[in-house]
């Protein structure tokens, strides 16, 4: 059978008509294949966060990875990208909200598309998946891998983050899939079950997956917290989820 993949860096049109790039991975051929937008984590838009979107890309999905902090650091390395991101107080939600929905999207109006779009993030873009998923109605399925600050006590609010993803669970308009560690520290056991006791207060369709021995970034290969069971066992659970809600 044959394979093939185009995998290119893109610029596409974000939040406030802002042209930003984005790494865009897609099967080859007629399709149709569903989408999936990846939100990268909290080091930025690196090569394991292309890795990401060429998997999915070679099991079926036409992916694109959205560089968030291209506003602030066109061309940086990722590591000064994440400096001059933090230094400013992160990323502004809603603008998140406007990059993602416009990278869903930029998908949808693939010729190949099968109009079905879902999202995937880490760790800072986990929370940002619970985000956007609350926030954009039109996304299909959610996967939020270990993504802290979900539940942020009022205190630590601010103006580009100005509301708890937690509270926005009432709106959270499709099925979510989270992934989380029980060695992790941010979000903590305590946290996800916090996190879990609203999904199930609001009703919403919902599976969490939780592995003894593996702490923040257990899947990310690069990192030193890595773990290969339960990293194979994630990867199951994101195939399976997104073969129920995409295809």
């Amino acid at each position: 059978m044959y394979e093939g993949m185009l995998a290119e860096t893109v610029c596409y049109k974000a939040h406030g008509g802002d042209v930003i790039e984005a790494y865009y991975a897609r099967p080859l051929g007629a399709g149709p294949w569903p989408g999936v937008v990846i939100i990268h984590h909290g080091l930025g838009w690196d090569e394991w966060t292309r890795e990401v979107a060429e998997k999915l890309a070679r099991h079926g999905y036409a992916t694109i990875s959205p560089s968030l902090w291209y506003r602030e650091a066109p061309g940086a390395s990722p590591d000064d990208a994440a400096a001059t991101m933090r230094s400013q107080g992160g990323e502004p939600d809603d603008r998140c909200i406007g990059d993602v929905a416009a990278a869903a999207d930029y998908l949808r109006t693939q010729a190949y598309s099968n109009g079905k779009v879902g999202v995937i993030g880490f760790c800072s873009g986990g929370r940002q998946v619970y985000l956007v998923a609350c926030k954009i109605p039109s996304l299909n399925a959610a996967v939020d891998c270990w993504g802290g600050s979900v539940y942020v006590p009022a205190e630590q609010l601010t103006a580009r983050q100005p509301m708890a993803p937690i509270d926005m669970t009432a709106g959270l308009a499709c099925p979510l899939l989270g992934l989380f560690g029980n060695d992790d520290l941010n979000p903590e056991p305590a946290q996800v079950d916090r996190i879990e006791a609203e999904l199930k207060k609001h009703g919403k369709t919902y599976e969490f997956h939780r592995y003894d021995g593996a702490g923040h970034a257990f899947f990310a290969t690069h990192r030193p917290a890595y773990r290969v069971g339960p990293a194979l066992d994630a990867w199951t659970h994101i195939f399976a989820w997104y073969g129920k809600y995409l295809q």
